[in-house]
């Protein structure tokens, strides 16, 4: 079997069940981005109580997270293509709200580190799982309403962790400021605890869930396979280093394939300790204490990236060996690679954004964060929702109007401007104003994800599309959300400027317009090539 469509007519309507499927997979992603970003509000209360900076806060926030997050994406997502997306998806949610949980009992910034790793681990099988499922339920011209419901689903996440944790803290801390609190818990540890709960209760729904059948409403029914987990641990096994070479002889890779590998890991390595060299050079940082050992920070931070950017060579060249079909479909032609590439660096610029937005606030305009919670949390939570489900649905109608650059051109608008908008928004005079910026220039950026998922998932094909989302999100978290806080937080404790530092990170909107314009040109023409790729 290919796995390429025959000219048959797709399913024009939502299977049974596909609008609670699509809630509950919302929900998912409105719990991961709670669980993840309620750091950002805590964020001036962990640095006090921990005596750590911004760059610090960046490692926890992005880097810590980011490598098993992306790690664990890819057995995941590999799961996701042979397994129970409905089961997998309740494991994962269960394991990240008992990490979170674990958050509650941090004391030490390497206790956190140790909480955020587990809520990576937690959160790897969101996005490959859930929309692989979802894509079962609903039809091919319908998926750009899909994609806004999820990121609608990502906004409110991201506005409820702002919420939560801010009223929750600051309730708390109010309620005990005398001192004597239960455990000797403080604000922020009590935010960790109440956040953990919604997703134990959401497991258990979709637990629940019913397994669509996969592949229908995209004319390539695919039969159930026999040995996922197998297939997932050797995923693992192909991309960890060391074992990754005892994989790689397994499949009878040439001697060049392991002179290749040698000659990337040798590279990787030089460049992470010519960068943790140069970031101690430019601001020296006090040492972390990790487990016993004393490392400094700006050393974590290139040894973790080194370590995925090896992860993802290996995941490359494991998949053009094992899966040839799969490596003709995703490197075959340039739309697949080049939607990767803009999603990483759209993703630098918006984590490096998000994990200092409240910190800006309460730094800039002297708010409480309690202010800070409820008034830019609610504000982004409603924009973040508004907004895709207006670019969602448009990106459809003028992707049937402009077939193959509709939804291109809705992405290149909003990556293009929102970049120019923030020197506006950040340069506000007062809260208010920066409220009524943020809310024009919020409403602009959304415009990104969902034309552009659509089109990376279109892209591939169905039994595909939980590794093609894994490989993805490998690349966009290791260096997207793993280098984006990270740099912020650096040029902000560099130059003892916040503004300057998440102003800065806007550097990266000129290669995405070029990227993009690519994809204009490319997107139609390289989805009429699936089926050959496919087929070989």
């Amino acid at each position: 079997m290919s796995g390429a469509p025959a000219a048959s007519v797709f399913p024009d309507k939502i299977a049974k069940g596909g609008r609670y499927a699509l809630l509950l997979v919302a929900l998912a992603n409105a719990m991961s981005l709670l669980d993840r970003q309620i750091l950002a509000i805590l964020a001036p209360a962990i640095k006090k109580d921990l005596a750590i900076g911004d760059a610090e806060m960046g490692l926890l926030y992005g880097t810590v997270f980011a490598l098993f997050y992306a790690l664990f994406s890819l057995p995941v997502g590999r799961l996701a293509d042979g397994w129970l997306r409905t089961r997998l998806l309740a494991i994962s949610i269960f394991v990240w709200s008992l990490a979170t949980g674990l958050g509650a009992l941090a004391s030490t910034f390497a206790l956190l580190a140790l909480s955020r790793l587990g809520v990576g681990i937690g959160e790897a099988a969101t996005q490959p799982a859930g929309t692989s499922l979802v894509y079962d339920f609903w039809p091919r011209q319908r998926r750009g309403f899909v994609m806004a419901v999820l990121a609608s689903a990502i906004a409110l996440g991201l506005g409820g962790s702002l919420v939560l944790g801010g009223v929750a803290a600051h309730a708390w801390d109010a309620r005990y400021a005398g001192g004597a609190a239960p455990f000797g818990l403080k604000g922020w540890q009590f935010a960790f605890a109440v956040a953990a709960l919604p997703g134990l209760v959401l497991s258990a729904f979709l637990w629940r869930l019913p397994e669509p059948r996969r592949g229908l409403m995209d004319g390539v029914e695919t039969p159930p396979d026999p040995h996922p987990f197998r297939a997932s641990g050797a995923v693992l096994g192909s991309v960890l280093p060391g074992l990754n070479w005892l994989s790689l002889r397994r499949q009878g890779a040439s001697a060049a394939s392991f002179a290749f590998n040698l000659g990337a890991l040798g590279l990787i390595v030089v460049a992470a300790v010519g960068l943790a060299h140069f970031g101690k050079l430019l601001s020296p940082r006090p040492p972390l204490v990790l487990g016993g050992v004393t490392i400094d920070a700006h050393a974590l931070q290139w040894l973790v990236i080194g370590f995925g950017v090896y992860v993802l060579v290996n995941l490359l060249q494991g998949l053009k060996i094992s899966d040839k079909q799969a490596w003709r479909v995703i490197a075959g032609a340039p739309t697949v690679p080049l939607c990767m590439a803009v999603g990483t660096l759209q993703s630098a610029l918006n984590y490096g954004m998000m994990a200092f937005n409240p910190s800006f606030l309460i730094r800039t305009y002297g708010l409480t964060m309690q202010q800070t919670a409820l008034g830019f949390g609610l504000l982004s939570a409603g924009m973040g929702i508004v907004g895709p489900l207006i670019w969602g649905p448009l990106s459809d109608r003028l992707q049937r109007r402009f077939p193959g650059a509709g939804r291109a051109w809705v992405a290149l608008f909003a990556m293009g401007l929102s970049p120019i908008l923030s020197f506006w928004v950040y340069f506000a005079p007062d809260p208010m104003s920066f409220y009524m910026r943020f809310a024009l220039y919020s409403m602009v950026l959304t415009g990104w994800m969902p034309p552009l998922y659509a089109i990376l998932y279109d892209q591939v094909l169905p039994r595909l599309r939980g590794i093609t989302a894994s490989l993805y999100l490998l690349a966009m978290t290791i260096l997207g959300m793993g280098i984006g806080p990270y740099a912020v937080g650096f040029i902000s404790d560099l130059t003892g400027d916040l503004r300057t530092g998440m102003l800065s990170i806007n550097v990266v909107a000129a290669p995405i317009v070029v990227l993009m314009l690519v994809i204009v040109r490319r997107a139609s023409r390289d989805e009429m090539t699936l089926a050959a790729r496919a087929a070989g």
